[in-house]
Order: structure tokens, then sequence, then C-alpha cells
């Protein structure tokens, strides 16, 4: 594993809700028509502008471009990468996030093979567009999430239950081999992972085994990643150059209790003790991995996503200046996105919103959460720059 710098163009990053998963009804969902990014993606890259933004998060869709088994259709991505370029936008790539071809699930026999192959097109197809760019890529998004929602209650493809590991394994495999094919087109391309952050307690009255099995739990959600980087089943070659960067994924209802899953609160007037702060939490994953992080995905939906833009820019303040190399923060999504399983339950998570989903799609900014974010911007520039 070698040492780099700093790859991304901003701090602040924004990212595109692009899932194209099957939901659980069945219904394949796509994110990058439904939110209305891929006609308006030049326009959406000028919104950025006015908050200094120049990285996003954009997605692959490979069940869009992976119609038959290894012939591809890159022409969208091909729109999206003349967009970035011409607009000075940096476009970080997720090549699966959530979503498989429809005659492909991570239980298949054929699933590693076909996404290494996907990663080498992707990768050549990127070097002719954009030859002397630094490519950072995500291959498999969230791996833990997904395991669970498609292998433990039936959220998603394959639609399992209690085959959790079963799905992770398959995943890594895939990932591990994707990340080799990759590097095989462009040995310079930057892998960042993308996992939840989470903190599993256990409930106030628990007994010793109960903590323990708490802690276990808490645990578990770094598996992925030490599947990566080979500290477990070295048989599927994960190594330490597998990983460049850690992004994580942090949300408000990120933190409960085992066994009653009830949520933490991160905004009671008393708050609840075992609640740990951003900050904390990415200390102990930079300590654990000796990485730099990636704040990957946060937001908040309805009236308190400002609130959450001031705590979120205040923890990382702290994690800065507590010596953790945090890199990057990315609002996700920047602009609002609906309910996978129901399409007309749009979350008002964004820095815009959107007026008439059903039509125009016209691009309304939440003004209290861009107040919030030019003062968070301000918060981690000067964390950024006390200790530099």
């Amino acid at each position: 594993m070698q040492e780099i710098t700093n790859p991304f163009a901003s701090f602040w990053m924004g990212g595109y809700e692009c899932t194209d998963q099957l939901n659980t009804h069945g219904d394949r969902v796509d994110f990058l028509h439904l939110t209305g990014h891929l006609d308006r993606i030049r326009d959406d890259y000028a919104l950025l502008d006015r908050f200094g933004i120049k990285t996003v998060r954009e997605g692959l869709r490979w069940s869009r471009v992976e119609l038959r088994p290894y012939e591809y259709d890159f022409r969208t991505l091909g729109i999206m990468l003349e967009a970035g370029r011409d607009c000075g936008i940096q476009q970080v790539w997720d090549l699966c996030h959530f979503g498989y071809p429809d005659d492909l699930s991570p239980l298949h026999p054929h699933f590693t093979r076909r996404f290494e192959a996907l990663c080498r097109a992707f990768a050549t197809y990127h070097a002719t567009l954009l030859p002397h760019e630094t490519l950072i890529v995500t291959p498999i998004n969230e791996v833990s999430f997904m395991s669970w929602l498609g292998g433990d209650v039936a959220g998603t493809s394959p639609y399992c239950r209690h085959n959790g590991w079963e799905v992770k394994y398959a995943l890594m495999r895939a990932y591990i081999a994707g990340i080799r094919a990759l590097r095989e087109i462009n040995p310079g391309i930057r892998i960042l992972t993308t996992e939840p952050l989470v903190n599993v307690v256990p409930t106030f009255d628990a007994t010793d085994e109960q903590i323990a099995e708490a802690a276990h739990h808490h645990d578990l959600q770094y598996q992925s990643l030490d599947i990566l980087c080979g500290r477990i089943c070295p048989e599927l070659g994960g190594t330490p150059d597998c990983m460049d960067m850690l992004g994580f994924n942090f949300y408000y209802d990120n933190q409960w209790e085992l066994g009653t899953n009830h949520t933490l609160h991160w905004n009671d007037l008393v708050p609840d003790e075992r609640w740990r702060t951003l900050d904390d939490l990415l200390g102990e994953a930079h300590r654990r991995y000796n990485l730099p992080v990636v704040l990957s995905e946060t937001s908040h939906p309805g009236i308190d996503r400002p609130i959450w833009i001031e705590r979120i820019a205040q923890e990382c303040h702290r994690a800065i200046r507590l010596g953790v190399p945090l890199w990057g923060v990315c609002l996700y999504p920047i602009i609002d996105r609906p309910n996978w399983d129901n399409p007309d339950d749009w979350h008002e998570a964004g820095l815009w919103d959107i007026d008439d989903p059903g039509g125009q799609k016209d691009r309304i900014l939440h003004e209290p959460s861009a107040l919030a974010l030019r003062m968070a911007q301000q918060v981690t520039a000067d964390a950024i720059g006390n200790a530099g």
C-alpha cells in the first residue's frame, strides 16, 4: 500500500443518488432518471459553483450498462463524463450502487466474472475520454448494508433471509477481483471504500453477556473492510493495497440498541449517554486501519437538516483537530431523492428540493441548509488550516 496525497478537488462534496436496485416489491428503480439528474446534469453541476463544490459522487448503474452478458452500453456514462470534464467537476464513481443486471445476483456462479469484466470495460472506456485524470472508484457501495438487505431481510436481490454472510462473502469476492481488474487497465486508480458507520449498544439493563454481544455486533461493521485488507478470509485475495481511502456513510439513524432495534436520538434535550459523536467513531475507524477517511454520505430529512449539517461540521472540526486525516464530507443526496420502496415519498433531505417531481423537476434551494453549509465550510476550513 502506497501513501497517497489527498486527491479530492474540494473538501465538501455532493452525491447524486444513483441506485438502480430492485426494491422490496421486485420493481427496478433508477434514480438517475427519477431525480432528473441525467437530463439536468450540467445545470446541477453549475448549481454547485456557489458553494465551491468541485467533487461529486456519481454511479455507473450496472443494470443499465450491461443489458446482455459482457455487452456494454456506455453512452450515458459518456454524457456524464463529458459534463464533468466541461464543467470542471471531479467525479468519483460507484460501479455497483445496489443494482445488478436482471439475470444476475451476488449468489450467481458468474457474478464475480461478470463484475471483473465490467470493471475492465469501465476503466478502458474512462481512459479513452479522460486519460490524464486520477480516477477514484468505489467498486461496490455499502457491502455491509446490502448483504443485510438482500441476504437477511429479503429487501432486494437475492431476496434471502438468514444468508447475510453468504451474500457478503460473494460481494467481497467480486469486490477484490474488481479492484485487480481495474488496476490491470489503470494502475493509478484509487479505491474509496464506502461502508456504513454505526454504533450498536446494549440496553440500559443489559447483562454482561448482552453487553459483550452488542460489542461484537458493533465490531461486525468492519467485517467487509477486514476481508478487503486480508485480515480475514485470505482465500479471497484481499490485501492492504485494496484500500486507499476509507469512506463512511453516517446518518441520524446509524446508532441503535441491539435486540430492540430502538434508534438512539441524536438531538434530545437530555442526550442519550450511549450516543457516540462522529469524531469518536471516525477516530475508531482510523486507528483500526491507519488510513485517511472520508465522510462519504451524510444527510437528514425534513426541518432538522440544517441542524444536522451544523453538528456534522462541528464534529468534523473536532476530528481534524484530534489528528484524524479527514479528507472530505459528501452531502448525500445533494439533490432530493424518493424512497426506494415508495417512489412517491420524497425525503426532503437534499441541499436542493425538487419541485413537481413528476414534471419539470425544478431545483429549489433549501435556504436554511444553504446557510448552514456556508457556516459549516468556514468551520472545517478553520480546522484544516490550523491542522496544516
